[in-house]
C-alpha cells in the first residue's frame, strides 16, 4: 500500500486550531453548562442548529469551563478542503496547542502515513497514553467532506475513556452514530434547546444595560424574536444605539425599520425560490402540520420540505407535542404580505384548501376563518357557530371571539344561539362586561329557554361579578343553583364548581374551597391541555396563597403555568393570572429574580383581562420587588398605576389596596403626615354608600385595618397601634389569612417592645409560624425595625450575620487577581510562574516569591516558551490568555 506523506507544515494549520475569542457579553446559561448532569453524562455531544443560534459561542463557553476544571481542550474549526489526512494533521496540532506538548504526534506530522484511519488510530493511542482528561471540540463540521466525516465517526466510536468529543454543525450531520445515541452515549442538542428562554434574555439585557432597560421591554423583545440568539443580538444593538429603548422596540414591533428588514432577511437568507414559494403558501396558517401544508401547497414533498426547512433554517419552531410547528412571526408576516399580492382567486384557493383540511380534522374555528377569507360566508358562519363555542369552552380562547365580533352581522348572532353564548362568555371577563349582560338578556328573552340554559347564563353573569369584584352579586347569582345545577356538560359543571370555590374563598374558607374542587367532575376532554384544569389549579393555588401556604401554592402553580404557556401562550389572560399568583409565592420564598421574570410584560394583560385578585397580587409583588431593590420611587409608581387601574375599571378595592401598600412603605420611614393623608383617602373609599354589601366590606377591611395600624406606627403612637392591631388580627384569623396574622403578630411584638413590655415569646411564635409556612421575607417586608427585632432572636446574636457578611463584602471589593486555570497543559509550578510573569515580575523576584532558585525559574520559563510556542516573555502571557490558561487582570 502506498504511503501518504503530509504535504503541509503545522504552521499552515495554526488558525484552524486557535480557539475563538469569548464574546464579552456572553451569558452563562445554567441549563447549558457543560457541568449540567444532562450534558455531563454523555461523552459525545452533537450540536446541530441553523446559523445564528450561537453554536460557536456555546462551544467557547464550554471550552472555558473545561479549562477551569483542569481538562486539556483541543479546538478544531473545520473547512471544506479538510481531507482525511489534513484532518488528522489538524487533530495532532490541536492537541499540541491545547496540551502544551510540542512533541505530540510527531510521526503523524513529519513522517509518512499509510492511511487516514491508521493515522487516527495512532492519534487515539497516543492520546490515551497521555492520560489527560481531554476534550476535542470540532466546530462547523458540516464543511467536512464525506470521507473526513467518516474519520470523525471512527474517532468517536474508538475514543479512549479520557476523551470527550463535541461536534457542532449547521445542517444535519450524518455521522452514523445512531447506536451511540440509542445507548445514551451521544446527545443531540438542537435549535429548540439553543433558543434563549425568557429568564436568560432578561439576564442578558440586565447585564448589558442594567436599569436602563426594564424587564417589560426585555420580555417584549424576547417574544418578538422568539428567543432566536442572533435576533436578540441585533435587537440589543438597536436598543443600545438609541436613547429610548421602548420607542426603538415599538418601531420594530410595528412592522417597519431597517432592523426588521434585516431580521426578515436573515430568516429568509439562502432560500431558493421554490422554498420561498412553499413558505409563502403555508404562511396563511398559524400552526403547521405536514399534511396541512401538503393540502395548502398541493406539494407531494411538503413533509420532507417542512422537515428540511425546520432543520436547516431558524424559520420554524417545533411544538413540544406531536408533529405541529409554527413559523417565526416576523417571517410569517413578511410572507403573508407576498400572498396578499397574489391574484384574488389564488388567495381564495389557498384559504379554501386550508379550511377544508382543518374542518375535516376538527379545527373548526380556524377552518371558519379560512372559509371566510375564501369567500364562503355561509360555511364560515356555520363553522364559527360550532367552533367558537368549543374554542371558548374547551380551550378558553376568548380572543378568537373578539376577532369575529366585527365580522358577524347582528342577524347572524340572533340566528345562531351558540354564537350568542360564545360571545357572552368571551365578553364576561373583558372590559366589555356590560355588553355581555345585554347578550345574556337577549338569550333569556327567547321563548325556548331551558333551566340548563338559565343556569349557564347565571354562570356567565357570575363571571361578570367575579371580574367586577362584586362577591355579593356572585353569591346572589349562585344561590338558586347552590344545591344542584341542571347541567349535563362537564365543562359547565366545572365552571359551576369554580364559582362555588370563589364564593368559599370570599367567605374565608380556603379548605372548603379546595374540597369543592376535589368533589368536582373529572375532566376527560382528551386534549393534551385542559383549560378548565388550569382554572382548577389556579383556584387551588389561590386558596393556598389565601392561607399563606406559599410552599403548597408554588407546587400547585408551577405545572399549571407550564401547561398554560405551552398551549395558550405567554400573554394569554389565564397564563398571566397563574404567573401572577406564582410570582407572589416565589417572592415570599425570597426568589425576587424569578418572580420579576414571571411578571415581565404581563401586567398590561392583567389590567384588561385579569381577575381582580391576580391583578392586585401582580402589582403588589412588583412594587415589593422594586422596594427591596432600593427603587422606592419605582415601587410608588407601580402602586400609582394600580390605583389608576382601579379607577378605570371601577374596582375601588384595588384603589384601597394601592393606598394601603403605600401606607406600609411610608411607615417604614415614619412619614406620619403622608400616612395620615393616605389613610383618610382609604376611609373615604370604604365609606362609599354604593358599596355597603357585607362581603365586599369585609374584603376591604382586611386591607384598611392593617393600614390604620401602619399609620399609628408611622406616628410612633405605639399604644394606639396595639389597640388597632387587635380587631385587625381577629378579622385575619376569622378569614384564615395566616400571612396577615403572622405579619400582625410581628407588629404587635414590635409595638410591645417599643412600649417597654415583654415581646419575645410573641415574636418567637410569629417567627416559628413564618418558618412553618415558608415565608422567608415576611418580616423584612413589614418593617425594618421588626426585622432587626427578629434577628436578635437568632442563637448567634444580632451581630453574627453581619460578621459573617463582612468578609464577603471585603472579598467582593478586592480587584480580580491574575490567576491560572488548572489545566493539565501546565504543571502546578509552571502555572505559578505564569501567574507571576503576568504581573511583570523578574526572574529574581519570582524566585524570591516562590522560595526557589533562579535556575529553577529559568527551567520553568524554558518549558513555558516551548509549550506556548512563544519567543518573548510578553508573548508567553498573550498566548496563555488566548488559550484560556490565564484569567483576570491586575
Amino acid at each position: 500500500m502506498a504511503t501518504l506523506v503530509p504535504p503541509l507544515r503545522p504552521d499552515d494549520l495554526l488558525l484552524k486550531v486557535t480557539p475563538p475569542r469569548v464574546p464579552p457579553h456572553l451569558v452563562t446559561r445554567e441549563r447549558l453548562l457543560s457541568s449540567d448532569v444532562k450534558l455531563r453524562s454523555h461523552p459525545f455531544l452533537l450540536v446541530q442548529a441553523p446559523a445564528g443560534f450561537g453554536k460557536t459561542s456555546l462551544l467557547a463557553q464550554w471550552r472555558r469551563e473545561h479549562l477551569g476544571r483542569g481538562a486539556v481542550v483541543a479546538w478544531l474549526s473545520a473547512q471544506a478542503h479538510d481531507d482525511p489526512l489534513r484532518l488528522v494533521q489538524a487533530l495532532v496540532l490541536a492537541v499540541r496547542v491545547g496540551a502544551g506538548r510540542p512533541a505530540f504526534g510527531s510521526a503523524l506530522l513529519d513522517g509518512p502515513v499509510d492511511s487516514a484511519l491508521e493515522g487516527t488510530t495512532t492519534w487515539l493511542a497516543e492520546l490515551a497514553q497521555l492520560a489527560f482528561e481531554t476534550v476535542l471540540i470540532v466546530d462547523e463540521a458540516e464543511r467536512l467532506p464525506g470521507e473526513s466525516v467518516e474519520v470523525l465517526a471512527y474517532l468517536m466510536r474508538n475514543a479512549p475513556p479520557n476523551l470527550r468529543v463535541v461536534v457542532a454543525a449547521r445542517a444535519a450531520l450524518e455521522l452514523g452514530v445512531d447506536d451511540l445515541m440509542d445507548y445514551g452515549q451521544c446527545l443531540v442538542i438542537g435549535a429548540s434547546t439553543l433558543r434563549f428562554e425568557l429568564n436568560e434574555t432578561l439576564a442578558l439585557v440586565s447585564g448589558r444595560f442594567g436599569s436602563r432597560v426594564d424587564q417589560d421591554v426585555a420580555a417584549r423583545m424576547h417574544e418578538l424574536v422568539e428567543g432566536w440568539p442572533l435576533g436578540l443580538q441585533l435587537a440589543l444593538a438597536v436598543i443600545s444605539s438609541g436613547n429610548d429603548p421602548r420607542t426603538a422596540l415599538a418601531a420594530l414591533a410595528a412592522g417597519g425599520g431597517a432592523l426588521r428588514e434585516q431580521l426578515v432577511g436573515l430568516l429568509l437568507a439562502n432560500l431558493n425560490p421554490a422554498d420561498v414559494n412553499f413558505l409563502a403558501k403555508i404562511a396563511i396558517a398559524d400552526h403547521l402540520q405536514p399534511e396541512l401544508c401538503r393540502a395548502i401547497s398541493e406539494s407531494d414533498d411538503a413533509a420532507e420540505r417542512l422537515a428540511r426547512l425546520s432543520r436547516d433554517t431558524p424559520l420554524l419552531a417545533r411544538h413540544e407535542h406531536g408533529h405541529w410547528s409554527h413559523m417565526h412571526s416576523l417571517a410569517r408576516e413578511a410572507l403573508r404580505q407576498r400572498v396578499a399580492l397574489l391574484p384574488g382567486e389564488q388567495q381564495a384557493g389557498l384559504h379554501a384548501r386550508a379550511a377544508a383540511w382543518l374542518a375535516d380534522h376538527g379545527f373548526l374555528e380556524e377552518a371558519a376563518r379560512h372559509a371566510l377569507s375564501s369567500g364562503q360566508k355561509e360555511m364560515a358562519y356555520a363553522l364559527a357557530e360550532r367552533g367558537l363555542y368549543e374554542a371558548v369552552m374547551a380551550r378558553g380562547r376568548y380572543g378568537a371571539v373578539f376577532d369575529w365580533l366585527g365580522m358577524l352581522p347582528d342577524e347572524e348572532l340572533d340566528r345562531r344561539p351558540r354564537l350568542l353564548l360564545a360571545t357572552a362568555w368571551s365578553l364576561a371577563p373583558s372590559d366589555r362586561r356590560e355588553q355581555a349582560g345585554r347578550l345574556v338578556a337577549r338569550i333569556l328573552a327567547r321563548p325556548d329557554v331551558s333551566d340548563a340554559l338559565r343556569c349557564e347564563c347565571g354562570i356567565i353573569l357570575s363571571g361578570v361579578a367575579v371580574f367586577t369584584d362584586d362577591p355579593d352579586r356572585l353569591a346572589a347569582l349562585h344561590a338558586p343553583w347552590s344545591e344542584g345545577a341542571p347541567l349535563r356538560d362537564q365543562t359547565l359543571q366545572q365552571m359551576h364548581v369554580n364559582r362555588s370555590t370563589l364564593l368559599a374563598l370570599q367567605q374565608g374558607k380556603p379548605a372548603l374551597a379546595r374540597l369543592r374542587q376535589q368533589q368536582g367532575p373529572l375532566s376527560d376532554s382528551g386534549l393534551p391541555y385542559d383549560y378548565h384544569r388550569s382554572w382548577r389549579e389556579l383556584l387551588v393555588g389561590l386558596s393556598y396563597l389565601w392561607e399563606g401556604q406559599v410552599l403548597l401554592a408554588e407546587a400547585q402553580l408551577r405545572p399549571a403555568l407550564t401547561g398554560a404557556e405551552a398551549d395558550l401562550g405567554r400573554r394569554a389572560p389565564m397564563t398571566c393570572m397563574v404567573a401572577s399568583l406564582l410570582a407572589t409565592a416565589l417572592l415570599e420564598r425570597d426568589n425576587a429574580t424569578e418572580a420579576a421574570a414571571l411578571l415581565a410584560n404581563r401586567l398590561d394583560v392583567l389590567e384588561h383581562s385579569g381577575m381582580p385578585e391576580a391583578l392586585l397580587l401582580g402589582y403588589r409583588t412588583m412594587a415589593r420587588i422594586a422596594l427591596a431593590s432600593g427603587a422606592e420611587h419605582r415601587s410608588l409608581e407601580l402602586l400609582g398605576a394600580l390605583h389608576a387601574v382601579g379607577v378605570s375599571r371601577s374596582l375601588p378595592r384595588l384603589c384601597i389596596a394601592s393606598l394601603a401598600e403605600q401606607v406600609r412603605i411610608h411607615a417604614r420611614r415614619y412619614r406620619a403626615e403622608t400616612c395620615r393623608d393616605l389613610v383618610n383617602r382609604i376611609d373615604e373609599l370604604t365609606a362609599d354608600p354604593t358599596r355597603m354589601q357585607a362581603m365586599w366590606r369585609r374584603s376591604v377591611e382586611l386591607l384598611s385595618g392593617p393600614a390604620h395600624v401602619y399609620e399609628a406606627i408611622a406616628a410612633q403612637d405605639w399604644r394606639r397601634a396595639l389597640d388597632l392591631l387587635e380587631p385587625a388580627d381577629a378579622l385575619a384569623q376569622q378569614m384564615e389569612q395566616h400571612h396577615s396574622h403572622i405579619e400582625l403578630l410581628g407588629l404587635r411584638a414590635l409595638a410591645l417592645d417599643r412600649c417597654g413590655e415583654r415581646s419575645q415569646s410573641l415574636l418567637r411564635e410569629a417567627a416559628d409560624l413564618a418558618q412553618t409556612y415558608g415565608l422567608l421575607r415576611v418580616f423584612r417586608d413589614v418593617h425594618p425595625a421588626l426585622e432587626d427585632l427578629v434577628l436578635q432572636l437568632a442563637p448567634d446574636g444580632p451581630d453574627a450575620s453581619s460578621a459573617r457578611a463582612a468578609p464577603m463584602r471585603a472579598s467582593a471589593q478586592r480587584p480580580n487577581p491574575v490567576r491560572t486555570t488548572p489545566s493539565m497543559a501546565l504543571t502546578p509550578k509552571e502555572r505559578e510562574v505564569l501567574a507571576l510573569l503576568a504581573r511583570a515580575l523578574t526572574n529574581k523576584e519570582m524566585a524570591l516569591a516562590m522560595q526557589v532558585s533562579e535556575e529553577a525559574i529559568k527551567w520553568h520559563m524554558k518549558n513555558l516558551f516551548a509549550k506556548l510556542d512563544a519567543g518573548t516573555r510578553k508573548q508567553v502571557v498573550q498566548r496563555a490568555r488566548i488559550l484560556g490558561l490565564l484569567e483576570g487582570t491586575d
